[in-house]
């Protein structure tokens, strides 16, 4: 772990992501923003016209997809530049604008959807027949037609496409406090060095054997955020507000509602995690049993949580070692999946290291039209090796639909995006741990692979839960303050973690670090593709070919239909809560054997 946070020009320009790819003059970026600004503008002569034939029809909807092919494009070129350094005001004023563009387009565009819902439904049918041009968006078309109650008037659609941008503050607003504003100060690492507390180094500070370097980082970090708690409520209170309002607006009969719909996912999907995961949660509290027995505690705190039972070499993996190791691991993958990821870490797809203002975290992004890109703040552990083909599913999910589909049909919805990064994790930690033959590597890698479980389907259900209290919460009235946020999440970690972990106050904030929140219901697609990915990896080396087949077809379908169809092309019902009791039953014997080692 570097001791010093390097600033980005320190850093050798073969770890840094190729985005001028994307634009290597930024004039053309102006270029492009002007073009977007022209043709959303112009879009606007097909007002009142939607209906005359289809050819006309045919005509808007290809030239709507090129003005969001653009500004999309325009859009994530401004925000990764921001995003390798938070503090630039340049690329902080580039991603504005970019943002109030896309507020401005969704607006000239707002009267698209109201009328082309004015069009008789036979009427557009026959369109559909009439036109070959149009085929290609007949799910297009049947979804607008299935959301049809809840589009408003072109007059009320406009109103609500310019209020997307002040709707938006919110997320931004925490950003710009969790990356760019708070500090978490030093502390003195296991080595007796003076460390600076970041992001990027926190978890290692929260994995680190040594118990007073995870208490102190634990205690800096929370002291940040408790310094900003009522701030951070109202951020994030007005978030939820902002989802609760529009869910009326909509009207859709709740928050949750209105965010499943677009994925077409019933509530009972999400019903069923958090209820499946309730019901087994003696397992987690076992797990937490197993950890104090492991460690030899006296206590179990919650700064106790992240620490590895088993203490390994402090080995530093090498970025090109772990590269290697995640070629190994999707050997299972064949010869084409392989190669297509060759050929993107050679021609720049990654951003390596931590730098000074970077965004915390990791992603993969991109436009139709660009790289899959991926942002890292790679440290060397090897959950940083998980992370890089985590974000690498991502991004060779985004590879293949992209070589596949035209741009309509270009993007993931979350829920089949998370099965994607998760099957990647799943056949590397098969692969470690079969090829391993150090048997304190094994409880190593067995006690990982819990973890895997513990922090995906059960923490990530935890914080479905917390968003499901916080909505309902807003929709009956209430105000989320800080002290209704500290209550509520502290009372939702006892019920997960069981009367074995001593809460430290502390733990009451974590509601307050999570930036996922700023993008309600999104959560629980983690935990679900999670289920379905422990299912998925288990067909690829059990079945072999076919299974790999039937993946590969899934990751060429990008939104073509429905997330829950689309699965079942890989072999997985995620309408049912079968593939969530599985993956319980694999934690469960995860349990039994790591209780055999205790």
């Amino acid at each position: 772990m570097s001791k010093e946070t390097k600033t980005r020009d320190q850093i050798d320009k073969k770890y840094k992501w190729n985005i001028e790819a994307m634009y290597n003059d930024e004039s053309n970026w102006e270029r492009d923003y002007k073009s977007v600004e022209e043709k959303a503008e112009k879009f606007m002569e097909f007002s009142g016209r939607l209906g005359e034939g289809a050819s006309i029809l045919l005509d808007a909807l290809q030239q709507k997809d090129n003005i969001w092919l653009i500004l999309e494009r325009v859009y994530v070129y401004a925000r990764m530049k921001k995003d390798e350094d938070n503090r630039i005001s340049k690329y902080q004023a580039m991603a504005d604008r970019a943002q109030s563009l896309i507020a401005k387009t969704a607006s000239f565009m707002s009267f698209f959807t109201p009328e082309l819902l004015e069009i008789p439904e036979e009427k557009l049918k026959g369109f559909i027949e009439e036109e070959d041009g149009l085929k290609i968006y007949k799910f297009v078309i049947d979804e607008v037609l299935r959301e049809k109650i809840h589009i408003l008037s072109k007059s009320e659609e406009n109103l609500i496409a310019q209020f997307s941008e002040v709707t938006s503050a919110t997320n931004n607003i925490f950003s710009m406090i969790n990356n760019a504003d708070i500090k978490f100060g030093s502390i003195i690492d296991e080595d007796g060095d003076k460390v600076e507390v970041t992001h990027g180094k926190y978890i290692g500070f929260m994995e680190s054997h040594d118990r007073r370097v995870r208490k102190e980082a634990f205690e800096h970090v929370y002291a940040a955020y408790e310094k900003q708690k009522n701030t951070l409520a109202a951020t994030y209170n007005y978030n939820t507000k902002s989802d609760v309002i529009m869910s009326r607006i909509r009207k859709y009969n709740s928050s949750i509602e209105l965010a499943l719909s677009g994925d077409n996912i019933p509530i009972s999907v999400y019903d069923n995690l958090v209820d499946t995961v309730n019901s087994r949660l003696d397992l987690l509290h076992r797990y937490v049993e197993v950890r104090r027995k492991m460690l030899n505690l006296d206590e179990v705190h919650m700064y106790d949580m992240y620490t590895p039972l088993v203490e390994m070499p402090k080995e530093n993996i090498p970025y090109e070692k772990a590269l290697d190791m995640i070629r190994e691991g999707l050997t299972p993958m064949g010869e084409d999946y392989l190669s297509r990821m060759n050929k993107g870490l050679q021609e720049g797809w990654i951003d390596v290291y931590e730098n000074e203002g970077k965004t915390s975290g990791a992603y993969s992004f991109g436009s139709y039209d660009s790289m899959p890109y991926i942002l890292l703040n790679y440290t060397g552990k090897l959950k940083d090796v998980f992370t890089i083909i985590h974000e690498m599913g991502h991004s060779m999910h985004s590879n293949y639909t992209r070589t596949t589909q035209p741009f309509v049909y270009g993007g993931h919805s979350i829920f089949t995006a998370e099965v994607a990064s998760t099957v990647n994790e799943s056949l590397l930690m098969k692969h470690l741990i079969e090829k391993s033959t150090d048997p304190n590597e094994k409880k190593y890698l067995l006690n990982l692979y819990i973890e895997e479980f513990r922090t995906t389907l059960f923490r990530q259900t935890m914080f479905a839960e917390f968003e499901r209290l916080t909505h309902e919460a807003v929709e009956k009235g209430e105000v989320l303050t800080s002290e209704w946020l500290c209550s509520e999440y502290g009372k939702l970690n006892k019920k997960y973690f069981g009367d074995k972990v001593v809460y430290d106050n502390e733990i009451e904030m974590e509601w307050a670090r999570i930036p996922h929140f700023y993008n309600a219901f999104y959560v629980y697609k983690y935990a679900t593709g999670y289920s379905a990915a422990s299912a998925i990896s288990e067909k690829i080396l059990n079945e072999g070919e076919k299974a790999k087949d039937n993946y590969i077809k899934f990751l060429k379908s990008g939104d073509s239909d429905y997330p829950i169809n689309l699965l079942q092309i890989a072999g997985v019902d995620m309408s049912s809560p079968e593939p969530i009791k599985k993956a319980m039953d694999t934690f469960e014997k995860l349990i039994i054997d790591i209780e055999k080692l205790v």
